[in-house]
């Protein structure tokens, strides 16, 4: 008999989760579902340190970044494509398959991308390793479908912060393994996947109810577009997800242009870049994991949201200061890690106003045009930073990023949620 964990129909808000026997269910589910995000982000960051050099075996060392960008579209262009068929699949079928086969998907990608042999089949794997992209989205939903409405924004920032655990482990431990062989960390990403899958059959509970599933999937309306389309008309989702878009835009600018500037505007070498992402890292974990905890009961979902956007508005205006020649180094680290601490914060906490606002049977297709809009911003988000940066000076992209953010503060005020389903 299937394991699924017993879940009432939707319930009215503020509901608690079902008492009795399911309960030892939601807790197990819940450690497992803790356990499948740490192993997951360490799994995907501890190839972060390799890929360059792994690529290099291919290409001339001239076009090794164009092709690193290549690798990188190449992988968000498919996710974008079958995120919201995934998370139309885990509304249909239950969140265990799609989280089994993402996590395969996944090893068989990393496993392909370390024996290599020619640049067409790294290109390969990146596609495959998108194409089976669904753990994330999945895992937005389980803890949807576990969690009642009032505790979700605590879990998310929970698992956020365990995130970024990971994120701080992986890379450490790929630079160690690369010493022994430069294709160590890719193979043992794709053992790491294979344990999440592993885990996933053996020890994970179906979390979504057959009552609580969609009757049948069509695959028209699975579209990425069609999807967002969809999202987008919905007026309880519509400013929700219009925030969430500016909001990401300005992260991904942050992200992948930070190092940079740290170059361009202070001297920064890789040391000195590598210790503020690793202070912004803990900054996420200790925001994230604790305060976001204390902050939720006293001001709301909505008011940390706006709080976050504050602090990254205030970030991005003090990293569009050091980009018109201030030198200061000490306002860069201050900006940087004001930006870092808001976006965290932000993240949690929208994502549970999004939850929140749709019923069960539609959290896969939710977590599904949400994964789309972050591929979307991944794929563009970055080829924008640079080329405003190079052609229009250094301060445009944080200048544009400070009136994004901004405009994202105005759309999520107003923003009017129903109630928890």
């Amino acid at each position: 008999m299937e394991d699924v964990i017993e879940t009432t129909a939707p319930a009215p808000p503020m509901a608690a989760p079902p008492p009795g026997p399911a309960a030892p269910a939601l807790r197990r589910a819940w450690v497992v579902i803790v356990c499948l995000t740490l192993l997951n982000t360490i799994g995907m960051t501890v190839v972060f340190p390799v890929l360059p050099f792994v690529t290099l075996e291919y290409v001339h060392e001239g076009s090794l970044a164009l092709w690193v960008a290549v690798l990188e579209s190449v992988n968000a262009l498919c996710a974008f494509l079958v995120a919201p068929l995934l998370g139309g699949l885990s509304d249909r079928f239950g969140r265990r398959p799609i989280l089994i086969i993402s996590a395969f998907g996944a090893a068989a990608g990393y496993a392909v991308f370390g024996v290599g042999g020619a640049l067409w089949v790294l290109v390969a794997a990146r596609a495959l390793q998108g194409l089976t992209a669904g753990d994330m989205p999945a895992i937005f939903a389980y803890v949807a479908d576990i969690t009642p409405a009032e505790d979700r924004a605590k879990r998310y920032g929970m698992l956020g912060a365990l995130a970024g655990v990971g994120m701080m482990l992986g890379p450490a431990i790929g630079g160690a393994l690369s010493t022994w062989h430069l294709d160590a960390p890719v193979h043992v990403t794709a053992l790491m996947a294979v344990a999440v899958g592993a885990v996933s059959v053996f020890a994970l509970p179906e979390s979504l109810a057959p009552e609580n599933r969609t009757a049948k999937v069509k695959l028209k309306d699975l579209h990425p577009f069609k999807v967002l389309k969809d999202a987008f008309a919905r007026p309880e989702l519509r400013l929700l997800l219009g925030g969430f878009t500016l909001a990401g835009i300005p992260f991904y600018f942050y992200a992948n242009n930070l190092p940079v500037l740290g170059r361009d505007t202070v001297g920064w070498g890789a040391t000195q870049i590598g210790l503020l992402m690793s202070v912004a890292g803990v900054l996420d974990i200790v925001i994230q994991g604790g305060l976001l905890a204390l902050l939720l009961p006293r001001i709301g979902e909505r008011g940390v949201v706006i709080a976050g956007l504050v602090g990254q508005t205030v970030g991005c205006a003090g990293m569009a200061l050091v980009a018109h020649s201030l030198d200061a180094p000490q306002l860069l680290v201050a900006a940087a890690l004001l930006f870092a601490s808001g976006q965290g914060a932000t993240t949690a906490a929208l994502d549970a106003m999004m939850s929140n606002s749709v019923a069960a049977s539609e959290q896969g297709w939710l977590a599904g045009g949400i994964s789309s809009i972050g591929s979307a911003i991944q794929m563009t988000a970055p080829l924008l930073a640079g080329w405003l940066y190079v052609s229009s000076g250094r301060a445009t992209p944080y200048t544009l990023g400070f009136v994004m953010l901004a405009a994202a503060a105005v759309l999520l005020l107003r923003a009017n949620t129903r109630p928890a389903r």
